[in-house]
């Protein structure tokens, strides 16, 4: 028997949820979940929208956490160049971790931040570029 390479949704999950639920409740990752990507060699992060994994390693679209503020400042900028953000790929050697972006009690996720400052979600504001 072949496994899914991601848990499969629950028939009475939500339509539109951006997480499912895998046992317990814990939320699991799925293309188009909003995840933070922890690197090595050299030490970075990388806050995007995941693409697929696989075990050669993951494909999402982001930008570096440093970068983040320049990029919400783009975004929300109605008169400035838009700008989508880079589809990445990182090896599975030079990953850590990966961690979905969410929120933990009164601290906010940064799809929140994102959404709160720019006005609308990160996959509603990347549809715009395709």
């Amino acid at each position: 028997m072949t496994r899914a390479p991601f848990p499969v949704a629950p028939r009475d999950a939500p339509p539109g949820s951006r997480y499912t639920l895998a046992g317990r409740g814990a939320a699991a990752m799925e293309p188009h979940s909003i995840v933070v990507v922890s690197l090595h060699t050299p030490k970075e992060k990388v806050w995007g929208e995941l693409i697929g994994i696989s075990p050669a390693g993951a494909t999402l679209r982001g930008v570096s956490l440093e970068s983040f503020d320049e990029f919400v400042r783009q975004a929300r900028d109605p008169e400035g160049e838009s700008t989508g953000l880079p589809t990445l790929f990182f090896p599975m050697l030079r990953i850590e971790r990966i961690a979905l972006d969410e929120r933990h009690g009164s601290v906010w996720s940064m799809a929140d931040l994102f959404e709160q400052k720019v006005g609308c979600s990160l996959p509603a504001y990347l549809a715009r570029f395709g």
